[in-house]
Parts: structure tokens; sequence; C-alpha cells
């Protein structure tokens, strides 16, 4: 391989890789044409062929990403009555409220009419969902809506994973016709019904054990049976490469059967003369990476994996010497070229991250004959090579997980792989009752202690350290001396790799000046939760819905978003009233992050304890910027009426928060406030509700802008076509978190208003919906 030909795959990986940094797609026609023409000149002129590939790359993940993006689901079909027939396309897993599986939808109709709809949808099943069998062809009543997920910054992107994974749009069955099995045969989902079969005999066998999830997740790569608290444990200690069919699993049984079967194959001659044992062992170590990866279904992570086996294999076989990073890059065009999409998968870039820095990092130094001391080395130059990268991608990382991979990798790698492997196999023999059962019960045991023991090492405080956003100047720097710090110790200067890591743990984060208030309503879906940030403090006006699910916007939203922005307490939470809605995300929020004093309209209902009520008057005051309570003036409201009424001003401009007071209380209002209710900002009540935002009151108020909190193609309509409709007979501009996503402003000193900033267009990519207009 050729310097000339590394260059060419890097530029067509950076051509891929800048296109899903895009806000819009581009149109396909001209990049198209263009790419051609510049063919058809790097033929003739040499300068332009890294060009050349570059656009290639670009072209190609433009190409790609149109597949999914073209033909969309119809915005104006959101929530639509709809059936549709396909086939499940994916094991369902059972969250104990519903069944949930990816549908591969072939028709579509509304209203008894075809409409131009196929593709992947994830559908959840919440009433009466009988046994379902990957692969079996249903017809079922759905609502449907495009694929559509909370934007805020800060916060889990859910329309990239939906994107990744290519589904267009999500929904639930509805009531209506009944649904009908069509096939009870598994189709062209073969596999993935086998791989559903192994997984019911596991949890047979192991019934309930705690390692359940574990075993499933080491031999067929599910990893649906892991709940929140366990990914925090394999977080905060860097284990959560180990716990499913990932790359290094593959790498390892490739790796395995190629030595086993070069052993056996150079112990006789007349097979030797045939094939040479390395070609042969590499055929044997492919065929044992293709197994092993389908009992994972060929997840994304080991299609790379396989890739990055079958450059290494294929240059045996071809008896070519590659050198290690020619070889990265031929695994890297090749894993770009089966799915360009793979460079949106944080597991992308780690696992390229990881082979380029031990590339890097080990292979210009002479080896250690201390077999331990060349494995610490490398799990030392991984652990610095990555760090910059697992703070850029997930805020936090690991500061134990270099020692603690130093053990749990060859543990879990080497011993615990192959245990698990072989006593899965064995409960599988037929005929013998429960004899086979127990090696692999007893293997469950032994990885519940391990997990325990991981348990204990994440709760050390120390374990794990979380960093807010930084510029992107700061992991340029800390990325380069991550790679200075790694370098040969003869190199000049290789001490300054340290000073360029420094500013991403020191640097501080922008905080308002004195008297400026830095407002964002959140994107909380159905539900309300606002942050105002001053000098002094922070303030956060209510959580967000949590649901029985176990999901809750208090830990999923609010606490990633303080995070990203550096807070670490809340000085003060508000919550307006008990209902779901507004305070589902108070226990996950709590949780997280310390708060110092809560106040409620309804402080006896909340849980956890301790609130204090707020009363109209009772008010404070943050480094000029004043809060004041309006409402309720007694304790004897209840419900939505109790709701705390917020007033923020700084500088003569001020936002008014209103929870869900309705029509009564807000006319009341207008006749004994008056004045003091005139407002720049107005957070609707209610969620844009009939019964709120009382014309006396929008009158009151007077605002300059108002905003609602509501979830996108929300089931009861908000906000409503009327209040719309009074909204903007007064002339007043809205904006709607269900379509534009968080919203944020600032309010200064001078009386001036900074922004609104909708997230959906400041932080989108071409892949976030966006569908203005849409109720």
């Amino acid at each position: 391989m050729t310097r000339n030909t590394t260059g060419a795959g890097l530029a067509f990986a950076s051509g891929v890789a800048v296109v899903y940094l895009l806000p819009w797609l581009p149109p396909l026609a001209p990049t198209g044409f263009v790419t051609v023409g510049l063919a058809i000149a790097a033929w003739r002129w040499r300068l332009l062929r890294l060009p050349f590939w570059l656009l290639l790359g670009a072209f190609w993940a433009q190409w790609h990403a149109c597949l999914l993006l073209c033909a969309p689901f119809p915005d104006d079909l959101a929530r639509a009555p709809l059936v549709v027939e396909g086939r499940i396309a994916s094991i369902p897993t059972d969250s104990g409220l519903a069944r949930r599986f990816l549908f591969e939808v072939e028709q579509a109709r509304h209203e008894g009419e075809p409409i131009p709809f196929t593709g992947l949808v994830r559908l959840s099943w919440y009433e009466g969902a009988p046994p379902l069998r990957a692969g079996e062809q249903w017809r079922l009543p759905v609502r449907l809506k495009p694929r559509h997920g909370l934007a805020n910054p800060g916060t889990f992107d859910f329309e990239r994973w939906l994107f990744e994974q290519g589904v267009k749009a999500t929904g639930n069955l509805r009531r209506g016709e009944p649904p009908q099995r069509l096939d009870a045969g598994a189709g062209r989902y073969w596999l993935d019904r086998r791989r559903q079969g192994l997984s019911e005999h596991l949890a047979q066998v192991l019934d309930g054990a705690p390692a359940l999830p574990l075993v499933q997740a080491l031999v067929i790569g599910d990893r649906s049976g892991f709940d929140q608290d366990d990914w925090e444990v394999m977080m905060r200690t860097g284990t959560n490469h180990l716990v499913a069919i990932s790359g290094l699993h593959v790498g390892l049984i490739a790796g395995a059967v190629f030595f086993l079967v070069r052993w056996l194959w150079s112990r006789s001659a007349r097979l030797t003369v045939a094939l040479a044992a390395p070609r042969a062992a590499a055929i044997g170590g492919m065929i044992a990476a293709l197994g092993y990866a389908g009992l994972a279904g060929f997840a994304v992570s080991t299609q790379r994996a396989l890739v990055m086996i079958a450059v290494v294999f294929a240059a045996l076989l071809w008896q070519r010497t590659l050198r290690p990073y020619h070889a990265l890059v031929l695994a890297l065009v090749g894993v770009l070229l089966v799915d360009p999409g793979a460079v949106l998968s944080p597991g992308f870039w780690l696992s390229f991250g990881a082979v380029a820095v031990l590339v890097f990092s080990l292979g210009q130094r002479l080896p250690s004959r201390d077999l331990w001391t060349r494995w610490g080395r490398a799990q030392w130059a991984v652990g610095i090579g990555l760090l910059p990268l697992l703070f850029l991608l997930f805020g936090r990382a690991s500061l134990i997980a270099p020692p603690v991979n130093l053990v749990a990798v060859p543990l879990f790698s080497l011993i615990l792989l192959p245990l698990v492997l072989t006593t899965s196999l064995l409960s599988l023999i037929p005929g013998l009752g429960s004899v086979p059962w127990w090696p692999l019960q007893w293997t469950a045991h032994l990885l519940g202690w391990c997990l325990d023991g991981l348990a204990w090492i994440a709760a050390l405080p120390w374990a794990a350290m979380a960093l807010p956003e930084r510029p992107l100047w700061v992991w340029l720097a800390a990325g380069a001396g991550a790679v200075l710090m790694l370098a040969p110790r003869g190199l000049p200067g290789r001490w300054l790799g340290l000073l360029l890591v420094v500013p991403m743990f020191v640097l501080g984060t922008p905080r308002p000046g004195y008297g400026e208030a830095w407002f964002t309503l959140l994107d909380v879906g159905l539900g309300l939760s606002a942050v105002v940030r001053t000098r002094e403090g922070t303030l956060v006006y209510d959580t967000g819905p949590g649901f029985p699910s176990g999901f809750d916007t208090g830990s999923a939203v609010v606490a990633p978003f303080l995070a990203a922005h550096g807070v670490r307490r809340i000085e003060r939470l508000v919550v307006s009233h008990a209902d779901r809605d507004h305070a589902g995300g108070l226990a996950g929020l709590a949780e997280r992050i310390p708060i110092d004093r809560i106040d409620s309209g309804e402080p006896g209902d909340l849980d956890p304890p301790g609130a204090e009520p707020c009363r109209a008057g009772d008010g404070w005051d943050w480094s000029g910027v004043s809060f004041r309570f309006l409402h309720p003036s007694d304790a004897g409201f209840r419900g939505n009426d109790a709701s705390c009424v917020l007033r923020v001003e700084t500088g003569d401009r001020s936002i008014l928060l209103t929870g869900d007071i309705q029509a009564r209380v807000e006319r009341r209002l207008a006749r004994e406030r008056g004045d003091a209710l005139v407002s720049d900002v107005l957070v609707a009540g209610h969620h844009g509700s009939a019964t709120s935002t009382h014309p006396d009151f929008l009158d009151a108020v007077s605002p300059g802008l108002v905003l609602f909190a509501s979830g996108y193609a929300n089931h009861f309509g908000f906000p409503v076509a009327e209040v719309r409709e009074r909204v903007s007979a007064r002339g007043i501009p809205a904006l709607d978190t269900g379509l534009v996503g968080a919203v944020e402003l600032r309010l200064g000193p001078d009386g001036t208003v900074a922004g609104p900033w909708a997230w959906r267009e400041r932080g989108g990519r071409f892949w976030t919906h966006r569908a203005l207009g849409i109720h």
C-alpha cells in the first residue's frame, strides 16, 4: 500500500466525516455531477486527486443518508390512524409496560387508501401484546410520527440514534381493528429468530439470575436487560466495552481460532502442502469472526471488527505485508464503504482511536520482555490517548479505567468469555435433563461476583470525572497534548503535552455577568422545565415528566443540561405543583445534583419531601436579578391552580412562568396584579391548553414573546388552535418547544434581550427533524 493510497483513503474518510457535520443535507445531484467532473479532471492533473477522493467520500455519505431521509414519513400523517403490513425486524424486548420492536413496513394505508411509505419503524405494543417472534409478518393498526426526539443542549440525541439504526418513524399500536398475524415464519430474519430462541433459552436456564443480562450480552449481544444503574457502573469503571459482543471480543475469538487452526494444520504435512498453515488459519479465523458476529445480529460494532479483521486476514491470504497504519486506513475505508453513518457512533471513534493510539505509542518502541509490562503500557497508552475523546463524546470519563482494565480485560476476555460461550453451548445439549445447565449457572454466579466488584469500585467518589462543554480549541489542544505525552521519550518538548491537556480540566465555563439572567426553556416533551442562571445562583422551575417505565426528564434532560454548562448545584428548585408532567423528574434530578431549597404550590405531595410552600409576595434577589412569586396567595388551591407563578426581572426586562394555572386564576391575577404582570416573555400556562391563556390575562401580561412547552405531535394537540390564534391575533410571536426544541434567551442589566435561539436550528444536523407548523 503506497503513501498515495493512504492519502486517498484518509481524504475519502474526511469527506464522509465532513458531511455529518452539516446542518442540512446538500442536494445529491449537484454533488454527483461535480464528483464526476472532478474525476475526469483528476485523471489528467494529479493535484486534483486528493480533492476528488474527498468529494467522493462526501457524495457517498450523502447518497447513504438520502436512502433514509429523502423518503421520510409524512409530517401531515403524524398521529393519524394507519394500518401497516410488514415483518418484525428485531428481537422484541419487554419493558414491563410494553413490548418494543423494529418493524419493517412493506405496505401502509390511511383511511383505506395506500400511502407511499415503506421502511423501518420502532413500535411499542402496550396492551394485550401476544408472544412476538422476530420475522413474523403482521397487519397492525398504528399511530406513527416522524423520527423525533427531545432537542436540548448537552443531552442525548435520540434522533441521531434512530438515524443510525435506520429508523424512519416511531409509534405505537392503537385501539381499533385487531392486529392480525399473517405469517409465523421468520422470512429473511431467520438469524434474529435463532438469536431470540437462544436468548429465551438462557433466560430459562438462569431464571432471573442477576448476571442474566451480562450472559445475554456476551453470548448474543443483547444489552436490553441492562438498566441505567448497570450502565452507570460500567461507565464509571470504563468497562462498558467488555459487556457485549464488541470488536475486542470478535477479534479475540478470531485470533484464538487462527492460532488453533494454524497449530493443528501444521501437524499435517499433506494439509500444509495443499495450503499453507497461516492461510488456512486466516480462513478459519474469518469464519469464526463471522459466526460470532452473527450471534450479535451483525451489529454495527461487529461490522467494524469484521472489516478490520478481514483486512488483516486478506493480507495473510494474499501474502502481502501491511504496515500497521496502512492496515488501519484500509479498515477505515472498508468500514465507511459498508456504512458511512458509522462516523456518528462513539464506538467508531473509540475503536479506531484505540488502535491508532497503540500503533503510535507502542509501534515505535522496543518490545519489553515482560508481558505484564507490555500490557500495562498498552492500558496506559489507551487510557491517556482516549481521555480527551471520552470527555468530548460523553462529557465524562473514568479515571480508574486503566488499572481496572489491566485486570478486567484479560479476566473477561480470556477467561470469562470462553467460559460463558462454552457453558452456553453445553446447556443446549438435549437429552441430559438439567445436568448441562449447572456449569452455565455456576458461570453466571462468577459473573455476578465480578459485577459486584465493579459496583464497589464504581462507588468510589473519584472513580469518574465529568467536564462541562468546552470550546473546540480545548479539545484540539488536549488531543495534541495526549499525542505528545505518548510520543517516544527522546522527542524534544514532550513535556509540553501535559500543558496542552491542562485547559481541558481547568478552563471555566461562561457565566452570566452581574444583573444578567440566562433563561432556557427545555424541551421535555409534554411537560415543563425551565432553567434561569445568574451569577449568584441557578434556578430550576419544574423538572419535566416522569413515566412508569422509569424514564424521567429530570435525570435524562435537566441534569445533563446543567452538567454541560458547569452547574454543579441547584440553589433553588421551584416545582410549580405536583402533577407528573411537572414534578415527575424531581427524584431523578435530586439523585444527580444537590439541591439547596425546593419551593412548591403543593409541597406535601412531592417525593422527596421537604419542600417549602411558595406564597405570593415572597421572593429573593441574585446579583441584581429579582425573583418574585405572584401566586398562590394562600393554601386553598389544589392541582393546576396551585401552581407557583414566578416573575423573573432584570434591567426592566422580565419573564413570567405560570405553571398550569387555568383561566379562573388568570382572570383573578389580571384583576388583582394589573401592571405587576407585565412581562416581555410569557411561558403559556398548561402547555397551550384551551383552559389557560385567557384573553384578559394575555392582555394584562402584554408579552413580546409567548413560549409553549409542549411535546411534538402530543395526543392532546397542545398548543390548541384556539390559543395559538388568540396569540397570533395580537401580533405576538410564539415558539413551541415541541417544534423548535429548547429555547434560550439572555436578559441583560441594561434592558437588552438577546435571542431567542431555538436549539433545533442552532444545534441541529441534517438528520434533525424539522416540522414547523405541524400540531
